[in-house]
């Protein structure tokens, strides 16, 4: 297993569609692997393959153990993962991202989401996040279109600096950061 390198925006990979996975081949084990490690090493919660260069349909998600957030504490490996529902309640909460390093901003996602996908051995699944683990696979999930959370602001004006490196931990706290402001470049 391998730290890689987190892609940011400017990055044109980061704008192209991923393509499905055909198999799960002994690279494709090894990737996933590097994913885990790379989004730990980067104190991440979730990854899309495309942030590593890689333009695979694989997403994970990993939110640290706390009793009030259903689904936390449990990696999560969605190989070519498709959202087939979403609720129609919604909610606006704080996103950041690794490949956004500087910055968090508000979007609104739908509350619950059934994905369907296959786990990293191959075998076909489904999945029911609600809540903020709903919101952070959908933010994932948008990764394999080449979409990113600052393309979903409810306001232009709805995205805020923070200490580069401090993205996700702004994210699971839910909190506007103090300070101004700021717009980056798709």
């Amino acid at each position: 297993m391998a730290v890689r390198e987190i892609i940011v925006v400017g990055d044109p990979r980061l704008r192209q569609p991923s393509q499905k996975v055909q198999q799960i081949t002994p690279e494709i084990r090894h990737l996933i692997d590097d994913m885990v490690e790379t989004m730990r090493a980067n104190d991440g919660i979730g990854l899309a393959a495309a942030q590593v260069g890689e333009l695979h349909q694989i997403v994970m998600v990993e939110l640290p153990e706390d009793e009030e957030i259903p689904g936390s504490g449990q990696l999560y490996v969605v190989v070519n993962p498709e959202i087939v529902k979403a609720s129609r309640e919604t909610e606006e909460g704080i996103e950041g991202c690794l490949s956004v390093p500087g910055y968090v901003g508000e979007v609104e996602r739908a509350e619950q989401i059934v994905i369907r996908g296959l786990d990293a051995r191959g075998k076909k699944f489904r999945l029911r996040p609600r809540g903020f683990l709903a919101r952070v696979f959908q933010h994932e999930i948008d990764h394999i279109d080449g979409v990113l959370y600052i393309d979903r602001l409810t306001a232009p004006e709805r995205i805020w600096t923070v200490k580069e490196g401090e993205e996700e931990q702004a994210e699971l706290a839910q909190e506007v950061p103090e300070g101004s402001a700021a717009r980056v470049a798709p």
